[in-house]
Formats: structure tokens, C-alpha cells, sequence
């Protein structure tokens, strides 16, 4: 039995998906839009201004950001080339959306996949209307940075620039991985990873041998992971420019116009046998179900599960807690790092949110039936660029729990 989704659901579901499509093929438009801006904003200023901008070579600046901008549009449209994949049908307005863009090629192989601050997550999805006059949806602000976003996460899971930042996460989980499951099967061991992101940490899970399993939400997300997972020939295949979106906190220009290549391993290379596939939809709907699937059972069924960057887009941690207790299999083990940067607090859209401190969310770990051990903290940033003037730093939270006694 699987869950039943209403009519309007599914309508809503296909309008988002197809504004999201939208938003990947009119990234072009907008962005050279933005640039145009800077254009403008020099002649506002006195005419003796202007020329020495001209000595310091602004404009040619301009110039190659709008160069780098139409090779991320390349990249980008490559992403929705054929979004079918995904089960929903793109309407003609929403195709011609992305015309006067290079026009994408990719290839295609064989991994199985289903269906705003630096720490950024798409579980907030309101609906927002096409725009009438022209039959087609018309991007936000909004939408674009969560475009942008993607475009940086590109970085941290699958380039070379991004192995320190990444390290500095996903290598105390893999190896607290390890460590619990030494001289176990590997193969035989179910590890799930929710909000999986661009994939990275869950690939890598099922390199190590586990049978893996990734799920994420965000449409964004899973047609950028579809690409990298199953469309990628090569290493270094893709080039983007992940800093051409912002001047502000920019020590050079050749930091601005760093062109950054994608992926640093090639996706495919998974030892035979591998067992690793990625599921689309909602945490709580999917694993959090009441029913069971016996072709995908999810109660007591979860040998490990990975929550990286991942609790604080509960709007109900309470429930979030008892849904990773309730598919871990006794004596499994639940790997989490993360800060607690709530996502639904203070959400224009009243989505309830319940904000618990880290003190809170471990005492009511322990209440549903988690021991935590191994405690400690761990400095990171999150899709940063080392090379800004500004950074972020999240003093992390690192546990490892195993599932002890019921849930109360």
C-alpha cells in the first residue's frame, strides 16, 4: 500500500516541478539581467569616475562574467535537458522558456534514481503563479538563489575545491561507519541518508561496500544529482563559475571568475555489485508511513542511518526523532552532524516549527530511545568559498546513537 496523494496534490507537485524546470532555463536571462544592472549603475556616477573604472578594466570584468554566465547556462540546461525523467510532463511555454541559450548535449548511464543562508535546504516550496501576460512562470529572486545554491553545492560534493570542507563532514561519518560495522558483510548492511543533497555522501557510503540509499526532496537537487550520477562520461567533465553571482566580499577577480570542474570522481566507478540509488520525496512521507512496502520495508529495516546538515529541516523534530527510531533496526546506529540553523523559523509562509536547542534535541533523543555516545563538536563550513573575505563557521554537532528501547 502506498500513501494517497489527492488530485490538487499532484497538481501542485507537477506546477512546482515545471517552475523549477523554469527556473533552471531562464537562469541565462535573469542572471545577464543582473550584470546589465551594474552597466547602468556607471553611468549614474560623474563622467571622471567612470574613466577610471575604465582604467581599472570594470567593464571587461562585466564582460567575462557574462562570458561565465552563459557557460553555467550551458551547464544548467544540460541538468533539464529531458526532465521526463522525473514522471512530469514540461508544457510547451516552460520548454521555450530556456531559447537563447547553448544548446545542451549529455549521455546517458545507469544508476538507479527514483523520482538561502550558506546552510541551505529546498523543503519550503510555495506555490507561486505563471505569469499570465506571457503563459509562462517567471522565476523569483527566491527561485534563483536557490538555483545558486545548487550551483555551489556543486562544489562542495563533487570538485577537488570542495575535499577540504567536505572532508571535514563526511569522513568522521564514514569512518564512525566503519568502525561500528568492522568485520560485518558490508553488502548486507542497509544505510540510509536522508536530505542527501548532490548525492555525494551516499555515493561515497556505497563505495565503502554498504548498500546504500539516498533520499532528498528538493527538485533542484535531485535534477542536479541525475545529471552527475547518470549522465557523466567523464571526470572534469563539466565547468562551472560558482562566484560570479556576487561582488561583494571578493579579494580578486580571479576569485570572481574561477572556473571549478566537475566531478572529481567519475560516478560510475562503483565496485561491482554495488547496491546505491537515490529516492525522491519527503523524509516523513516516505520512511515515516505507517504502512510498510514489502518490497521496500522500512520499520526496524535500517541497519545506519547518515543525518548530515540534515535535523534542522524538521518543522517537528519530535516527529523527525521518532521516525529515525522507528525504521533503525535494533542495535543499529544513527550518525548525525549538523548544526541547528532551523529552517521554518520565522517562515513568511506559518509553517509550525518546533526550534529545540542542542541540549533539548539530545535529551529527547534519549527519551525516544537513542544512546549517544561519542560526542563532540566539529568546525565547518557549508558550501563556502575559501577564497571570499567573508566565511561561515558552524560549530557542529557530532553523535553517534544506537537505537536502545522503544519509542515512548
Amino acid at each position: 500500500m502506498s500513501p494517497q496523494f489527492s488530485e490538487d496534490d499532484v497538481e501542485e507537485e507537477q506546477a512546482h516541478f515545471q517552475n523549477v524546470v523554469s527556473t533552471f532555463q531562464q537562469y541565462a536571462r535573469y542572471s545577464l539581467n543582473a550584470n546589465n544592472r551594474r552597466r547602468k549603475d556607471i553611468h549614474t556616477i560623474p563622467l571622471a569616475d567612470r574613466e577610471l573604472l575604465t582604467r581599472l578594466g570594470y567593464g571587461q570584468k562585466l564582460k567575462d562574467v557574462d562570458k561565465a554566465i552563459l557557460a553555467n547556462a550551458a551547464f544548467l540546461n544540460k541538468i533539464v535537458e529531458s526532465p521526463e525523467i522525473f514522471g512530469h510532463a514540461i508544457d510547451a511555454d516552460a520548454s521555450e522558456a530556456g531559447n537563447g541559450t547553448p544548446d545542451p548535449r549529455s549521455g546517458e548511464t545507469t544508476h538507479e534514481h527514483a523520482h538561502p543562508h550558506p546552510h541551505a535546504h529546498s523543503h519550503d516550496r510555495p506555490t507561486r503563479p505563471s505569469d499570465p501576460r506571457k503563459g509562462r512562470y517567471r522565476p523569483t529572486e527566491y527561485d534563483m538563489d536557490k538555483l545558486r545554491s545548487t550551483i555551489k553545492l556543486f562544489v562542495r560534493d563533487w570538485s577537488r575545491d570542495g575535499k577540504t570542507e567536505r572532508d571535514l563532514c563526511y569522513e568522521p561519518m564514514k569512518k564512525a561507519l566503519e568502525e561500528h560495522f568492522e568485520g560485518k558483510d558490508r553488502s548486507t548492511l542497509r544505510v540510509l541518508v536522508p536530505g542527501a543533497g548532490l548525492g555525494r555522501l551516499a555515493y561515497d557510503v556505497a563505495r565503502l561496500g554498504f548498500a546504500c540509499q539516498g533520499n532528498e526532496f528538493s527538485h533542484y537537487m535531485l535534477l542536479a544529482s541525475y545529471l552527475i550520477l547518470n549522465r557523466t562520461q567523464s571526470i572534469d567533465e563539466h565547468t562551472i563559475y560558482p562566484y560570479i553571482h556576487s561582488f561583494s566580499n571578493v579579494s580578486s577577480r580571479e576569485t570572481l571568475l574561477k572556473a571549478v570542474t566537475i566531478p572529481d570522481v567519475l560516478p560510475s566507478d562503483l565496485p561491482p555489485g554495488s547496491n546505491f540509488s537515490l529516492v525522491a520525496g519527503d523524509f516523513e512521507e516516505i520512511y515515516g508511513a505507517e504502512y510498510t512496502d514489502e518490497n521496500e520495508p522500512q520499520a526496524g529495516k535500517w541497519d545506519a542511518i547518515l543525518t548530515c546538515f540534515f535535523i534542522d529541516t524538521a518543522k517537528n523534530i519530535v516527529n523527525y526523532l521518532r521516525v529515525l527510531h522507528r525504521i533503525l533496526a535494533p542495535g543499529g546506529v544513527w550518525i548525525n552532524l549538523g548544526p541547528l540553523l532551523w529552517h521554518f523559523e520565522n517562515n513568511e509562509h506559518e509553517y509550525p516549527s518546533i526550534e529545540l536547542d542542542l541540549a533539548e534535541v539530545k535529551e529527547l533523543a534519549r527519551t525516544i530511545g537513542f544512546k549517544l555516545y561519542d560526542e563532540c563538536t566539529i568546525d565547518t563550513s557549508y558550501s563556502s568559498n575559501d577564497q571570499s573575505m567573508l566565511g561561515y563557521v558552524y560549530h557542529a554537532a557530532f553523535w553517534k546513537a544506537v537505537k536502545v528501547s522503544p519509542a515512548e
